[in-house]
């Protein structure tokens, strides 16, 4: 088969093995999956009624148009319902943002090194020149982004926070980088884990949306509301960009149990409740105990946590999955000597940290 280059040379995204297999494999009861940053108290209980309720109707196509589910949304954010597309999570949106505006071969896209992986899969995958730019310090280096930019950028993408390190960029830093920028430019703001940000200092991204009609905005269900496995994500940005988006978009791209969770989920105030208190708490108890063992980590905005071992990384990654905890290694991130853990329960917490004790002799 004849395959161009860039196909042949993408790696693509590794996924983890099912915790059943590594128990099967490893001879393992108890395991515990800390690695996806997926919400540990489970999906919100409003949105697995409502799938369940749903459930005598899957015979039939979901709403194409997601016509509830984006107007409870413009409700929420006080937008309108055209400034609103769906996807399947929101790495299809992702690769719709790139299918719809990289049309020629000297275009190009630029992201920070390391940044979310499926920016720099997309874009190779599209064939487009990708423009890497490292962090400073763990941050987005936005004046380096910006001094990058020339007439064939197309796409820049900045996660806020920032995965996998968990750092934000500041209101008066993301006003500077973004002012001036031509509105051919579309500047993509990535808020996987906007719900976790309560902080004074986090940026108000949605106000960068409605004033400058080059920024799109990108959130999910998957994190805050425990919706990862149905894969619903949004775009917000102008009515013309949406409309392009929608003109490439797969017709019923987003399922029917989906769009009826996220709908529930959205008025779940209770979980989300739980969900940001447990965070809060197992982070505290997280910093203090990298803190006891002297391991430097990342203060985050997130639901994860990176830290440093300051020795091979895989090899005590590889002892704490013989222990039954599934972290994240960032080899392929950069960071030679990096883990980054999601902030779980209690209970997982503890167990990772005493087995981080053991494995690293501290």
């Amino acid at each position: 088969m004849k395959v161009a280059s860039y196909i042949k040379d993408l790696v693509p995204y590794p996924p983890g093995k099912p915790i059943e297999e590594l128990k099967r494999e490893l001879g393992l009861k108890d395991v515990v999956k800390m690695a996806s940053n997926e919400n540990p108290i489970g999906p919100s209980p409003l949105a697995v009624q409502a799938i369940k309720d749903f459930l005598n109707k899957i015979n039939f196509y979901p709403d194409g148009s997601g016509y509830y589910l984006r107007r409870r949304l413009a409700q929420e954010m006080n937008v309108k319902m055209e400034n609103i597309v769906l996807g399947n999570g929101s790495n299809e949106i992702i690769e719709l943002l790139k299918r719809t505006f990289l049309t020629a071969e000297d275009d190009e896209v630029i992201l920070s090194f390391p940044s979310f992986s499926v920016y720099r899969i997309v874009a190779q995958a599209m064939g487009a020149k990708k423009i890497e730019v490292p962090l400073k310090d763990y941050h987005h280096n936005l004046r380096e982004i910006k001094n990058k930019i020339n007439e064939n950028t197309r796409l820049v993408f900045v996660d806020i926070p920032n995965n996998p390190t968990g750092t934000i960029v500041y209101e008066d830093e993301l006003s500077e980088f973004i002012d001036g920028i031509d509105d051919d430019c579309l500047i993509i703001l990535d808020e996987a884990y906007f719900g976790y940000n309560t902080g004074k200092d986090y940026p108000d991204i949605l106000s960068f949306f409605r004033n400058n009609k080059n920024v799109f905005v990108l959130r999910t269900f998957a994190k805050l509301y425990g919706l990862a496995g149905l894969r619903i994500g949004y775009g917000i940005g102008n009515e013309e960009i949406v409309d392009y988006l929608n003109r490439v978009r797969q017709p019923f791209n987003v399922n029917s149990l989906a769009q009826a969770g996220a709908r529930a989920a959205l008025d779940d105030k209770k979980h989300v409740k739980q969900t940001l208190e447990t965070n809060r708490r197992g982070k505290e108890f997280l910093y203090k105990a990298f803190e006891d063992m002297d391991i430097e980590y990342i203060p985050t905005h997130a639901n994860y946590i990176l830290f440093d071992v300051k020795q091979d990384a895989e090899e005590i990654y590889n002892k704490l999955l013989h222990k039954g905890v599934i972290i994240r290694l960032m080899k392929g991130y950069g960071y030679e000597t990096h883990l980054r853990v999601t902030v779980g329960t209690e209970d997982q917490n503890g167990k990772f940290i005493d087995c981080l004790r053991e494995v690293m002799g501290v």
